[in-house]
């Protein structure tokens, strides 16, 4: 029984453990949370579905267009009426005798034909483009082109909210960084100030003493409560970005920034960007050979099925056609608008040449920005140790009575300092190395 006790505690502790661990978001989970439920990821999905849904619709222009048609007409008078009357020689005045003859004889033929003056007919055609001058080939490449641009700019826009995440995931693990400092500091005030009451009641220290410590430590205090505020609104800004609902206990993150180890490099990288304009360039390539189809011949055939009674009894009919089209007019304005898209073309690539200048200034900044921020760190963390070294020998100093309260009060305060200063270069290196690697792959 025992046995089995313990093993129901260990499961317990263990199914607890799991479910704290599961708690903890790491920055890795924020993105995964955020391409599950960030609204911009799903607008951009959206995009790119609605590109595909185009590309399927240029495609069926590959087939033949089939249409059902029906028609009705009823008309006052008959369309096509044609009588004795209209026969104007000998035929006709026999004919008029012999059908005057039959009726009197009570026969009752009519003197008039008429035609078409009611009926209706359905019918079913397809025609089959055979050329259309390129357009529908060039259009279903240019449909291509729209998904995969639907694609990079997706991806353009995921890496600006992946960095809006970063920010404000960094912001909050800096912010609790320094709470957790600040209350290293109050607990090194809470312990001086025990001594200075000590000192008090011995007389070794005057009541200005006192208020030293008391002041730093309202101060201490004030700024914890700012932190936390601000911990509250980075944390729901983040919980939106994520879009998941923030806990009334708060968020519990992976307060350990990453030091950049875990970035995977790509030596094939292509920033989206040149890409994008170099689609764009394509695009209107397309276009131009789209405006150029336009004042093309046109060839198209086509079949057509009817059954009705347009012009008198129901029939049954099939017909085959061919259908040839010049637009002449069309060449003049088609003309101006081959220039018009190669004044565009000459714009994109002009628009291309200045990107990619500005990429690689963008890029030396980035990797300079890192460079800078890993040697400021290595600098920072050297003054953390002299602030620390420098705090023990005040406290050692002013407990041997060779110093005031101030020296350690002012320790102190340096120690605070250099340990959020180096709060803050951690955040900025790991930063900029993630930075870096987003615009270079590297």
């Amino acid at each position: 029984m025992k046995r089995y006790i313990l093993i129901l505690v260990l499961a317990f502790l263990t199914l607890g453990l799991t479910a704290q661990n599961a708690d903890v978001l790491t920055l890795d989970s924020c993105f995964a949370l955020a391409r599950a439920n960030n609204a911009q990821f799903k607008t951009n999905q959206i995009e790119i579905e609605k590109a595909r849904e185009v590309k399927k619709q240029v495609f069926t222009k590959y087939f033949p267009q089939v249409s059902l048609n029906y028609i009705a007409y009823y008309a006052k008078n008959p369309i096509i009426e044609y009588g004795v009357d209209d026969i104007h020689d000998e035929f006709g005045l026999i004919l008029k005798t012999i059908i005057e003859f039959l009726n009197d004889a009570g026969l009752d033929i009519p003197e008039k034909i008429e035609l078409m003056k009611k009926g209706h007919s359905i019918s079913a055609m397809a025609v089959q483009p055979i050329f259309v001058g390129g357009r529908i080939v060039n259009g279903n490449k240019l449909a291509k082109l729209g998904v995969e641009a639907a694609e990079l700019k997706a991806e353009v826009s995921e890496r600006e909210v992946m960095e809006s995440i970063e920010s404000s995931y960094y912001l909050v693990v800096g912010l609790k960084s320094k709470v957790a400092t600040i209350e290293s500091a109050l607990t090194l005030i809470d312990s001086l100030e025990h001594s200075v009451d000590v000192a008090l009641q011995a007389g070794l220290v005057t009541k200005n003493d006192k208020l030293r410590v008391d002041l730093e430590k309202n101060k201490y205090e004030a700024m914890q409560l700012q932190l936390n505020n601000g911990i509250v609104l980075a944390s729901q800004l983040l919980c939106q970005e994520i879009g998941i609902d923030y806990p009334e206990e708060g968020l519990n993150l992976d307060e350990n920034p990453e030091d950049g180890d875990n970035i995977t490099e790509n030596d094939n990288y292509e920033r989206p960007e040149v890409r994008l304009l170099q689609l764009q360039i394509d695009a209107e390539n397309f276009n131009k050979k789209l405006t150029r189809g336009e004042a093309l011949p046109e060839v198209a055939v086509g079949a057509m099925l009817s059954y009705g009674n347009l012009i008198k009894d129901y029939k049954a009919n099939a017909f085959v056609f061919a259908k040839v089209s010049v637009p002449v007019t069309q060449w003049w304005e088609t003309s101006h608008k081959i220039k018009e898209h190669n004044f565009k073309i000459e714009e994109y690539e002009l628009q291309q040449q200045d990107l990619m200048q500005k990429m690689t200034l963008q890029e030396k900044q980035a990797y300079n920005q890192m460079i800078e921020a890993e040697a400021l760190l290595q600098s920072d963390q050297a003054a953390l140790d002299m602030a620390q070294e420098n705090y023990r020998v005040a406290q050692l100093n002013y407990n041997a009575g060779m110093t005031t309260i101030t020296d350690v009060l002012e320790a102190n305060a340096l120690l605070l300092q250099a340990q959020n200063a180096i709060t803050d270069r951690q955040i900025t290196y790991v930063s900029a190395r993630r930075r870096y690697h987003d615009l270079t792959g590297k």
